[in-house]
C-alpha cells in the first residue's frame, strides 16, 4: 500500500510539475484563436483568422516545408553517425576515450551563438550559406549528442551474450548489428531521432547566420514576424509547432510504454515455460 501511494505522489507531482512548465507556452494557443490585430488574453472574440493566413501566405508554407525537409535529413544524418559513434563508445576500448566523449557531446555546451558564428565563418567560404545542405550539415551535428545520449543508455542494456550467441552461429558483425542488436535497442533510437528531429525543427539562433532570401526556415521566418512588429499569425503557427511537438513526445512515450510490456510480457511466459 505504501509503495502504491508513493508511485501515485510521485506521478502527481510529475504531473504537477508539467503542467508548470508548459503552462505559459500553451498559453499561445487561445492567444492564436482571437480576432484582434493585436495579441491578447484571454481573446475577446475567436476566429479562425490568423490559421487561415497562414494558408493564404506562401512564406509561410515554404518557410515550414524548409523546416521540415531539414528536421528529417538532418535527423537521418544524426542518427546513423550518432548510434555509430554510441557504438565505438560503449563496446570499444581505446585510448582518451572521455576526451572523445566530450568532443562529442560538446554541442550540448557550447552556446549555439558561438557555434552559428563558427558556422557562419566556415560555410561562408564553402558557399553552404542559404542552402539546405549546409543547414542539415550543422543540424545534424547538433543532434548528435542526443543520439548518442539515448543510444548508449540502450546500448549498455543489451545482454552482450546475445551477440556472442549470433556470432558463434556464424553472423558477421553487420548482421548482427541489424538482426539482434538494432531491434533491442530501436526504442532508444527512435528517441534519439526524436530529440535530433525537434533541436532542427526548433532551432533558431544558428538558423539565423545561415538563412537568407534563398532559404528560410520556419523559427527564423517566426522572429521575423515578431521583430519589427507582432504578428498574430506568429501565434498561430507557434500553436501548431507546440502541437506537432506534443503528439510527436505523446507517441514516442506510448511506443516505449508499449515496448516494455512487451518485453515484460515475454519475459513472463518464458519464466512461465521455464
Amino acid at each position: 500500500m505504501t509503495r502504491l501511494i508513493t508511485r501515485v505522489s510521485l506521478a502527481v507531482l510529475a504531473a504537477v510539475i508539467g503542467i508548470y512548465l508548459l503552462l505559459p507556452v500553451l498559453v499561445v494557443i487561445p492567444m492564436s484563436l482571437g480576432k484582434s490585430s493585436f495579441l491578447s488574453f484571454p481573446p475577446k472574440e475567436l476566429s479562425l483568422r490568423w490559421y487561415r493566413n497562414i494558408v493564404e501566405d506562401s512564406t509561410w508554407i515554404t518557410s515550414a516545408g524548409s523546416s521540415f525537409q531539414v528536421a528529417v535529413l538532418s535527423a537521418l544524418l544524426a542518427v546513423v553517425l550518432g548510434t555509430l559513434a554510441s557504438l565505438a563508445l560503449v563496446r570499444g576500448n581505446f585510448p582518451f576515450r572521455n576526451g572523445v566523449i566530450a568532443i562529442l557531446l560538446a554541442p550540448m555546451i557550447v552556446p549555439f551563438v558561438i557555434v552559428g558564428l563558427a558556422v557562419y565563418i566556415a560555410f561562408l567560404r564553402m558557399g553552404l550559406t542559404q542552402t539546405p545542405l549546409g543547414f542539415v550539415l550543422i543540424h545534424a551535428c547538433l543532434g548528435v549528442p542526443y543520439v548518442i545520449v539515448n543510444v548508449s543508455s540502450g546500448l549498455v542494456s543489451v545482454d552482450r551474450r546475445l551477440e556472442m550467441a549470433a556470432m558463434n552461429l556464424g553472423a558477421g558483425p553487420v548482421s548482427t548489428f541489424m538482426r539482434i542488436t538494432l531491434p533491442l535497442i530501436l526504442p532508444s533510437v527512435l528517441s534519439g531521432a526524436l530529440f535530433a528531429f525537434i533541436i532542427s525543427w526548433d532551432e533558431v539562433v544558428v538558423a539565423l547566420f545561415l538563412s537568407g532570401p534563398e532559404f528560410t526556415t520556419l523559427p527564423v521566418r517566426m522572429w521575423s514576424g515578431i521583430r519589427v512588429q507582432i504578428d498574430p499569425t506568429v501565434a498561430a503557427i507557434s500553436s501548431l509547432v507546440i502541437i506537432v511537438i506534443l503528439l510527436a513526445f505523446t507517441l514516442n512515450g506510448l511506443s516505449r510504454l508499449i515496448q516494455r510490456m512487451m518485453t515484460r510480457k515475454k519475459a513472463r511466459s518464458i519464466h512461465a515455460g521455464n
